[in-house]
């Protein structure tokens, strides 16, 4: 019997949202598809009925997994199969879980999975908003303890005016990507792109993008109420008050004393554990179970006197200010063979950024979903363990790593000159050498230093920074360029990078149920204050691009050439093109638009290459002279190669300033002569004359010798030199005394 199903509509930015229920996945925890234009994305929340043995924290997973037979495709993958999740799927997983996340009771235990599957697109909605929303109505009607609902939506801004959710076509014209997730009350998270937007505009787009996501919450209440389940009774693993109160009481001034204290990082962790070591012994004697509670009463109490230092009295773990940044130092061209590097240290957070400039076939193939299929600026991100003094077995790049690349990519790309511009391929690594706190704003700064040393020609330095925010009741402080301590035991981690104009990336998580549109306008105020400082130590090192590139980078020269005339540049299976690049030692590609980049470090290599393609292209001009090959011999002319792939036929009566009685008599295959185009009929046949050569004709008179004889035939021609001495005869360069 097929189930009953429900459904619940939401009206957002002028487009409807269907949330759907009763259909699939029955047996979830909790299931639902949203649904937008012709694009549907299914969630299914489940909680598992048992807690793991030694669990100590909240295990949430959300997987977002993108099947590419929701858009009509095969995966271009060997297998023909949706394998391990692309940078673009791994960030969606990341966009998901960020607002979710604070939402749950840190007290549980129980393992939360969300699963999301892209059931289809129409390749004009964006599904990373269709599954934000998808995964919170799964929650809300699942079992499972949760305090949403939350809505999600973009916000772009296309020719001074904001849109909510534009369309896939319509955010190549937009200078703004927000996506925006919050409750009724409060926003939750914010990742966004610009194109140096102002704080004004961003401020406002942030409000306009809170109230958007009214409706998609007032509609999963509804679904709630009329489809929801009961919410499960869960064991609660939190601290005993009263353990905390004692470790807080006994031990606050050893560690105030603590903190107060010159230290670096690991210094400061080496005396926390030794007083922590001690603490729990007092409290705890022999009994391991015991120890255990007291070590996380500790850490309570220690986590209370950090924040109310900072809250109350504005001292920080390090000694300073609440908008103070850290001191700065770099370098440029700190490695011999590099295309450019960049190294940027502030505090203990050290980051070394490394170009490679490639040329357009180096450019990232992307095989998913989205109308985008390539990238011609890449940005990685590696966090080693020994960057913070740890050991870690090592393996592929985490979701932290990807999702800090893409950051930094997403905040430079603004300032990345056009391919037009600069035509390269151009991958930027930001090796994270040491860090306490905002390696990502961090690895921003360092790339752009290297993209100036490299001589990129980039639009405007960026620089970013990360603000935290420590918030109890209505009292509030923001911080400014936090350090790992910071990030851990706050409430926010809120990143900011742009230019002197504006903003070209923001991203904000949080810990706490929300945070107010003040908050953010006062968070991006003084995070602007603080990027200018950081601009300043800058430009100290490299105030702008180099001129020129470096002696090793590979030249590159551009061509246009006729879209019709790709084939004949690339040849059959790609024998003409490959051809060239063997002979002259360049890499060689071409666009779809005719736009061919030739690649290479030797300019004689270079301009040889693009003598060859232009000769390729050369179209036939009447009164221009060629000196071409034989291709093939007849009774009534012979047919010479002018151009690469272009012949024309010279005929008989055309062929010297003599009569002719045999075409083998005056030309043979193979020889190469001199002639003249004297028509192109409409079909494209190109008639040739090799006697306006021999005469000197110009055009006109070629034209007209040729239209006197009676067929076209042999008859004694005109004036010129036919009794004159000797005549050049163009096979091979030779003279002819016939």
């Amino acid at each position: 019997m097929k189930p009953e199903t429900k459904k619940f509509a939401a009206n957002v930015g002028g487009e409807t949202f269907t949330f759907e229920t009763g259909k699939l996945g029955l047996q979830a925890g909790g299931s639902v598809t949203v649904t937008c234009g012709e694009s549907v994305v299914f969630c299914a929340a489940t909680m598992s009925k048992d807690v793991r043995e030694g669990q100590d924290f909240f295990p949430l997973t959300v997987e977002y997994e993108e099947r590419m037979y929701a858009g009509g495709r095969i995966p271009g993958s060997f297998f023909r199969r949706e394998g391990r999740p692309s940078g673009d799927i791994v960030l969606t997983s990341r966009l998901i879980d960020r607002p979710l996340r604070p939402l749950f009771d840190a007290d549980i235990r129980n393992e939360v999975q969300v699963i999301l599957y892209s059931l289809s697109t129409d390749y004009e909605t964006q599904l990373d908003i269709l599954a934000i929303n998808a995964a919170s109505a799964a929650l809300m009607i699942s079992d499972i303890p949760w305090n949403g609902p939350i809505g999600a939506v973009r916000v772009g801004r296309i020719d001074g005016k904001f849109v909510i959710n534009p369309k896939h076509s319509e955010m190549e014209k937009s200078e703004l990507d927000l996506r925006i997730a919050g409750t009724a009350d409060a926003i939750l998270m914010v990742e966004a792109g610009a194109d140096q937007i102002s704080d004004e505009h961003m401020i406002e787009a942030l409000e306009l993008g809170h109230q958007a996501i009214q409706p998609l919450v007032e509609a999963q209440l509804r679904m709630a109420a009329e489809a929801g389940k009961e919410k499960r009774e869960v064991q609660r693993f939190s601290i005993d008050s009263s353990k905390a109160d004692q470790m807080y009481e006994k031990y606050r001034e050893a560690m105030t004393a603590l903190l107060d204290a010159p230290h670096s990082k690991a210094e400061l962790s080496d005396g926390l554990s030794d007083l922590k070591t001690e603490a729990v012994a007092e409290f705890s004697g022999d009994d391991a179970e015991l120890a255990e509670a007291y070590q996380e009463a500790f850490e309570s109490a220690y986590k209370k006197v950090v924040r109310d230092r900072i809250l109350y009295q504005s001292i920080r773990p390090d000694g300073r200010g609440l908008s103070e940044i850290r001191p700065i130092w770099g370098e440029v061209s700190c490695l011999p063979r590099v295309h450019g590097t960049g190294l940027f240290t502030r505090g203990e957070t050290q980051v070394m950024s490394s170009i490679a400039l490639g040329s357009p076939r180096d450019a990232q193939e992307i095989d998913t979903l989205s109308p985008i299929t390539s990238k011609r600026y890449i940005h990685h991100y590696n966090f080693p363990p020994f960057c913070t003094g740890e050991t870690k077995r090592l393996g592929g790049q985490s979701r932290r790593e990807i999702g800090h690349g893409a950051l930094a990519e997403r905040a430079l790309i603004p300032v990345i000159p056009t391919e037009a511009e600069f035509p390269y391929t151009i991958r930027v690594v930001s090796e994270v050498f040491g860090s306490n706190g905002s390696s990502s704003m961090a690895s921003v700064c360092g790339s752009t230093m290297a993209l100036m040393d490299a001589g990129v020609p980039i639009k405007a330095p960026v620089t970013g920074i990360a603000m935290g925010l420590i918030k109890e009741g209505d009292q509030y402080v923001i911080l400014s360029d936090i350090q790992g301590l910071e990030d851990h035991l706050g409430d926010m981690d809120f990143k900011v990078a742009g230019t002197e104009k504006g903003i070209t990336a923001l991203q904000m998580d949080i810990k706490i149920r929300g945070i107010t549109p003040e908050i953010m306008r006062n968070a991006i105020h003084q995070a602007n204050n603080g990027r200018a400082h950081i601009l300043g130590k800058i430009v100290e090192v490299i105030a702008a691009p180099r001129p020129d590139l470096k002696p090793f980078v590979p030249r590159m020269t551009t061509i246009q050439i006729p879209v019709e005339k790709i084939g004949a540049i690339i040849g059959p299976g790609g024998k003409n093109i490959r051809a060239i690049q063997d002979e002259t030692n360049t890499k060689i590609d071409i666009d779809d638009n005719g736009l061919v980049f030739i690649s290479s470090t030797n300019g004689e290599n270079s301009d040889a290459a693009r003598d060859r393609i232009l000769s390729m292209i050369e179209t036939a001009v009447p009164g221009n002279l060629y000196t071409g090959k034989v291709v093939r011999v007849t009774d009534f002319g012979a047919f010479v190669e002018i151009l690469p792939n272009v012949d024309g036929m010279v005929h008989i009566s055309q062929l010297d300033s003599e009569r002719v009685n045999k075409v083998e008599d005056v030309v043979s295959l193979g020889d190469e002569i001199t002639v003249m185009v004297t028509g192109i009929d409409d079909s494209g046949k190109i008639r040739l004359s090799r006697q306006a050569v021999l005469e000197g004709w110009t055009l006109e008179e070629a034209v007209a010798a040729d239209t006197k004889k009676p067929g076209g035939g042999n008859g004694n021609r005109g004036n010129g030199r036919r009794n004159g001495g000797d005549r050049r005869n163009d096979r091979g360069g030779r003279r002819d005394n016939r």
